[in-house]
Parts: C-alpha cells; structure tokens; sequence
C-alpha cells in the first residue's frame, strides 16, 4: 500500500501528482498512523461484540450521516449481511439499541447522557464494548473532517 492509497488520501481525491503530494508526503507518518488506526477500531483483533462486518456497516453509517457518501461505500463493502444497516434510515430490532447510540453519538454529541449509556448496559452491552462504539464514531469523526479539509485544501468538494 502507497501512502496515496490509505483510506485518508485516497477518499479525498489526493493522487502523487496532486499539488497537495509534497506536503502530505512530508506528513506520511500522520497519515500513515490514521490508517493503522482504522485497522485498530475496524478489524481489532479483539471485536468483542461488535464483529469486523457489523463496525464496517456502522462506519458507513456514521460516513452517510455526514455526507461522506464514498467513504461510506468504502466501508460498505466490507459490511457482508450487515451491509443493509449502513444506510442511516435502516433498522434492526436487535440492534436497535446500538444503532440509536451510534446515531446520536455521532449526530448529537452533545446530548448523549449517563442514561444513553445505561441503556446500552441494560440491553447487555459491556462498558469495553460501549467504549469501543465510541472509539469508532470518534475516529470516523477525526476521518471525515480530515477528508473534508483536505478537498477544501484542493478547491474541490465532496
């Protein structure tokens, strides 16, 4: 993998011959570690209870929400049968819980309350697990604004 194939460079349209290739080349190390860090919270080793297919489906979400629409599809392609709940309007009763607590934490992050997360806990979700919701939906945030300074950098849009 070149550094212009990482998820970063590669959804925001950067390319090696791009006017923004030199200065990004001279930052590989944050791009490089970003990417390490998508593999840290997309493919863990330890998933707990949330398998690689089902944080790619909720990645896509988070992506879709906030108008990152080739990201998403990115992410998509990695959901298998969970690929349905990458789209926002989708639900699953048995993950409903999860689903309204990625949502809003990712949406309205302001309004998430001890009670969003003792509703996880009451529907069997373990704090490591609710933690690793949150790391996530942070790091999709850090990814799509990233994304999104870099098109503006470049005077294209999303």
């Amino acid at each position: 993998m070149t550094l212009f194939d990482t998820t970063i460079l590669s959804k925001s349209g950067l390319t090696p011959d791009s006017r923004l290739a030199a200065a990004t080349s001279s930052r590989a190390n944050i791009f490089n570690m970003s990417q390490a860090a998508e593999q840290a919270v997309l493919r863990p080793e330890d998933c707990g209870a949330f398998g690689h297919d089902l944080r790619a489906a909720l990645a896509a979400r988070v992506a879709h929400h906030a108008g990152e629409h080739a990201l998403a599809d990115h992410y998509a392609t990695a959901a298998g049968d969970k690929a349905a709940l990458a789209d926002p309007g989708a639900y699953d009763a048995g993950l409903g819980h999860v689903l309204t607590f990625v949502d809003k934490i990712a949406n309205q992050t302001r309004d998430v309350a001890a009670e969003d997360i003792s509703g996880l806990q009451a529907a069997g979700v373990s704090d490591a697990d609710v933690v690793r919701l949150c790391e996530l939906v942070a790091f999709l945030a850090y990814q799509v604004r990233v994304i999104a300074g870099l098109r503006l950098m470049q005077g294209t849009a999303g």
